[in-house]
């Protein structure tokens, strides 16, 4: 059977309809042929039809003009003027005429349906059936199975047909996911390896073989704190004097199971004395021993090793790593994060000024001009906030240097805060910008295989749980301003220019976990109520030594039963010292918030030792 449906052809639908009427009947082929073979000769030769755009008799089909009427471009069996013969059984008796041919009906979607008799082919010879027995053959050869627009069959206009949604197969599927596999693995490369590219710039060893490898633990000291060393130099900045001066220096120690941070300004004015000879002498600025030992920054290693070096001896603090930051970073790395946010929080109720940058843009601009509250910084903004300290005129800087510091450790959490967000973690375009742009302008002793690490330290601190100390603001004071030998503005510890012991006495008690304690300056009487002489005694000389607390009076109480009684009378203000007096007592919450009657006291807490806590080993040195 030959199919004809493709709109727009017409054929010669005699020479068509005769030939094609032969062939399959068989009059056309030998006698001897086989049913089969003629069948496939048959199809063959259709299959040419199709693909030759020819008919069966040779002839080229022709195509419709779209342009021209509905009526007169119809090359359909009802418009045309054929001979009867071919329409009508006029003679019985000849043999050789085709089946009536049916014109095609309104309405009906079969096209080039060629009906025969099948029986009439059981035999080896091609006879035609009787007239009588023969059946009608509706042949549809004017190609025009789908509807012209315009023509419904009612004179109506054509509805079109709306989108129809055919299922892929799933080899088709297959492909599919396979080239979106690739097409992420590649886009995936990409950013692994501009990362990987910008940490092997930053950190010590095999960066590649680290990101492979599993979580290695982070250097600590006695205290099982992890503590780093961050300072900053400007010598990308071209303008900048002084661009390996380090004007910005921090300690950051990390409290890996407690899960809590603290950062502590270095003074960049504060005076010691060198381990070597340098051009400024035998002593001066920290700021400028990382110069001294780097020799103008030639030598990287060493003048991080010799800065480490000197601010652990003046803090007595063992610090394991070292990040060395220039002014660039801040901000490209702001900018890589979309920008920071922080507080203005300044004593002047105007907010802050710092002329100092505004050279920049001639004096059109203020680059430092911020109201009291919060404040969204790019990088530009940010970096200059970290340096603004009132140097040219302006307000809310009172104290100079020492805002500086305190504005830079808040633009520290707040690029702690955005980096470790699941918003920005989840852009891998985000956190290559920010990789690379640290890769540039950063240096560190830091180990590739101790990335993993620091990451997830970084993410498990909460913001609310750094704390920012400032070093001078301390009561009593740790350091003081004055005149160096050289006739500098310096700052120095109390003790000395060169004696640092209270400076060493306030960082063991940060170290230690102390810190919140001596910051809150709470005051503890301890009294005797056990009756064993010295007991009293022992627990101040311990409270004071090994917690770092303040013991105001020591003194005898009303004997009482147990081992301790504790009574806070600090109405919640000192919490920090009431967690580590339960701690060190071994109780879950204070006796009270009253004294018992007879007993006074000024202090924040009152403890009363019992007998059952006095023991035997008391020294009986004291009646307390």
């Amino acid at each position: 059977m030959v199919m004809a449906s493709q709109q727009g052809i017409s054929f010669n639908y005699y020479h068509t309809s005769v030939m094609q009427e032969k062939l399959l009947m068989g009059s056309l082929l030998p006698s001897g042929f086989t049913r089969k073979l003629k069948h496939v000769i048959v199809g063959s030769i259709a299959l040419l039809m199709r693909n030759s755009n020819r008919t069966t008799d040779g002839m080229f089909v022709r195509r419709r003009n779209p342009q021209a009427p509905q009526t007169a471009r119809r090359p359909s069996i009802d418009g045309m003027h054929v001979p009867a013969r071919f329409l009508k059984d006029t003679k019985a008796s000849d043999k050789n005429l085709p089946p009536t041919l049916t014109p095609r009906q309104a309405g009906d979607k079969v096209a080039n349906q060629i009906q025969y008799d099948r029986a009439a082919h059981t035999s080896s010879a091609a006879v035609l059936p009787a007239t009588g027995a023969r059946k009608p053959i509706d042949i549809d050869l004017t190609l025009d199975d789908e509807q012209q627009p315009g023509d419904d069959g009612k004179g109506g206009k054509k509805k079109k047909r709306g989108f129809r949604f055919h299922r892929p197969s799933k080899r088709t599927l297959r492909w599919i996911i396979i080239a979106l596999i690739l097409i992420i693995l590649t886009v995936g490369g990409y950013f692994a390896y501009r990362i990987l590219v910008a940490s092997s710039h930053i950190f010590k060893g095999n960066v590649f073989t680290a990101a492979f490898s599993s979580e290695k633990p982070l250097k600590t000291d006695q205290y099982g704190r992890t503590n780093l060393l961050v300072f900053g130099t400007s010598e990308s900045d071209p303008g900048h004097p002084g661009a390996q001066l380090t004007d910005s220096i921090m300690i950051v120690s990390i409290d890996q199971k407690a899960k809590t941070a603290f950062l502590v300004s270095v003074p960049r004015d504060l005076w010691v004395k060198y381990d070597s000879v340098c051009t400024f002498g035998y002593q001066g600025k920290v700021n400028t021993v990382y110069e001294c030992a780097s020799d103008g920054g030639k030598n990287e290693d060493a003048g991080q090793q010799a800065l480490a070096s000197k601010v652990g001896e003046v803090f007595s603090t063992d610090i394991q790593y070292t990040v060395h930051l220039n002014l660039a970073v801040l901000k490209e790395a702001v900018d890589a994060l979309g920008g920071i946010d922080v507080t203005i929080d300044s004593p002047d109720p105007r907010g802050i000024l710092d002329r100092n940058f505004d050279w920049r843009c001639n004096y059109t601009c203020y680059l430092v001009k911020y109201p009291n509250g919060p404040a969204h910084l790019d990088g530009e903004h940010a970096m200059w906030l970290a340096q603004a300290r009132n140097d040219s005129g302006g307000y809310g800087l009172p104290r100079s240097n020492f805002d500086r510091e305190a504005n830079q450790r808040k633009i520290v959490v707040a690029m702690k805060d955005k980096a470790t967000s699941a918003g920005f973690l989840a852009n891998p375009v985000a956190v290559t910008n920010f990789i690379e742009s640290l890769g540039n302008n950063i240096h560190t002793n830091i180990d590739a295989s101790e990335i993993k690490t620091f990451i997830k330290v970084a993410k498990d601190i909460d913001s609310k749980d750094i704390q920012s100390i400032s070093i001078i603001d301390q009561t009593p004071a740790i350091l003081t301003t004055g005149t160096g030998p050289d006739g500098s503005s310096i700052v120095e510890s109390v003790d000395g220019l060169s004696a640092y012991t209270s400076i060493q006495k306030f960082m063991k008690l940060q170290l230690s976990g102390l810190g919140a304690i001596s910051a809150e300056a709470a005051k503890v009487d301890v009294l005797n109520g056990s009756g064993v002489s010295g007991a009293a005694a022992d627990l101040a000389n311990s409270l004071e030594i090994d917690d770092g607390m303040t013991v105001s009076n020591v003194a005898t109480a009303p004997q009482i039963t147990g081992k301790y009684q504790l009574y806070d009378l600090s109405g919640g203000k000192k919490p920090a010292t009431l967690k580590k007096l339960q701690q060190v007592l071994g109780m879950n919450a204070p006796t009270g918030t009253s004294l018992p009657a007879g007993i006074t006291s000024a202090a924040s807490f009152v403890v009363i030792v019992g007998p059952a806590a006095a023991g035997s080993s008391s020294s009986g040195n004291s009646s307390n």
